[in-house]
């Protein structure tokens, strides 16, 4: 099957604007681009570009498709298919939002990322941590003061509470045995849960250090969730590929992690958006939360500015399922904020993306790469704030196929 798009002017960020192009995909993949007219077979789908932008399709390298604000009491209350079903609604709202892959830091599991390579429901595609690392007491250990634990479990997701170097190595053999594309440790407190705090660090070097071995096994990458100052540096030294949210960071350790080649994913979305909107009123921890909210909103985005200056490899992640999916594309903004241009905040979430991802066949729009690409009426270069409205984005082609038109 052959669609021919015509009449766009594409946008890859590391390259020159390309004006009236014609686009020739076959199957899954782009097979010509030309500004000339480009020979077809028969019953090719024409599709007039109507002179749009044509972006490569963004990949968000944080992101929950299934979570819906990891609330406690939803875990409680909701039978367990609930949880799965989420995914459906979560996902064409990435997709709408110009999100074509992703990599999943907790909640989907392999049946969900085979479901989505089978067709079954319209979702990015997936890369998976199944579920992440998490020490007794740690951050996202669910265990409650009165002794109830509310981590969802079921055959096929590990449960990830583990402590000492034989158990986080088992640990990680299981996650990697359920499905996971990367391992996803919680190196520091967060927000969400009760009994941790952002600024602690959790697992010791040990810890770490036999986790990073165990995966390279695998050439599979390590990621941290952390905030923690001291946290990071344990992380880099340990060998992790990347540092989520990164939230105090310092120069020094900018640096540390040039040297060391370590990728941040910033996430600067996740904390304004809980700020300015706060959470439910039935949310029990409402106030815990909002109270280490505060602390890490103040500095967040000055350090993660420090760590842009460094030089540090940074690549777009939003968090989506802690807050409301679909608004992706409006951690753009927030880089933009901290220095970056557009053409570098849209490579962000392209180009470096894939090559964080290690995927050399998405991220750019190029004859022989995956025709996943992204279609609007205006010029992102021009104001980036475009492609933070869903609406904004006309079309969206995944794979070779529409999914939003």
């Amino acid at each position: 099957m052959q669609t021919l798009i015509e009449n766009v002017n594409i946008i890859n960020p590391d390259d020159e604007l390309k004006a009236n192009q014609n686009i020739l995909i076959e199957g899954k993949y782009i097979k010509e681009i030309s500004s000339g007219k480009i020979n077809t077979k028969e019953n090719v789908k024409v599709i007039d570009g109507n002179n749009n932008y044509v972006l490569p399709g963004f990949i968000d390298c944080h992101t929950h498709i299934l979570a819906k604000g990891f609330h406690k009491e939803e875990n409680m209350a909701n039978p367990l298919a609930i949880h799965f079903y989420n995914a459906v609604p979560h996902s064409r709202q990435t997709i709408d939002a110009g999100v074509t892959t992703i990599r999943d830091c907790g909640s989907a599991d392999y049946g969900v990322k085979l479901a989505q390579q089978r067709g079954l429901f319209t979702a990015p595609k997936m890369e998976v941590c199944i579920t992440p690392l998490v020490m007794t007491g740690g951050h996202f250990d669910l265990m409650l003061f009165s002794g109830f634990d509310m981590e969802i479990m079921y055959p096929g997701f590990p449960k990830g509470r583990c402590d000492g170097v034989s158990e986080v190595l088992k640990k990680t053999r299981e996650v990697k045995r359920a499905g996971a594309d990367f391992i996803k440790v919680m190196c520091s407190g967060g927000v969400l849960t009760t009994n941790t705090s952002p600024e602690f660090s959790q697992f010791n070097l040990d810890e770490l250090k036999t986790i990073v071995g165990e995966a390279k096994n695998t050439n599979s990458k390590v990621s941290a969730h952390c905030h923690s100052l001291e946290g990071i540096n344990k992380c880099i030294d340990a060998g992790f590929s990347s540092i989520e949210h990164g939230t105090f960071i310092d120069r020094k350790t900018s640096q540390k992690m040039v040297e060391n080649d370590v990728t941040l994913v910033p996430t600067l979305l996740v904390h304004q958006y809980l700020y300015e909107h706060g959470f439910p009123a039935w949310d029990n921890y409402a106030d815990e939360k909002m109270a280490k909210l505060k602390e890490v909103v103040k500095v967040h985005k000055e350090n993660i500015k420090v760590a842009y200056e460094e030089g540090v490899n940074i690549v777009m992640g939003t968090d989506s399922g802690v807050i409301p999916h679909g608004h992706n594309l409006k951690e753009l903004v927030n880089l933009v904020d901290i220095g970056m241009t557009p053409k570098q905040v849209i490579s962000a979430g392209t180009v470096k993306a894939a090559e964080f991802l290690g995927k050399d066949d998405i991220g750019f729009i190029d004859e022989g790469k995956c025709a996943d690409m992204i279609f609007l009426e205006k010029n992102p270069l021009v104001d980036i704030e475009i492609l933070t409205n869903p609406d904004n984005i006309c079309a969206v082609i995944q794979d070779g196929r529409e999914v939003k038109n």
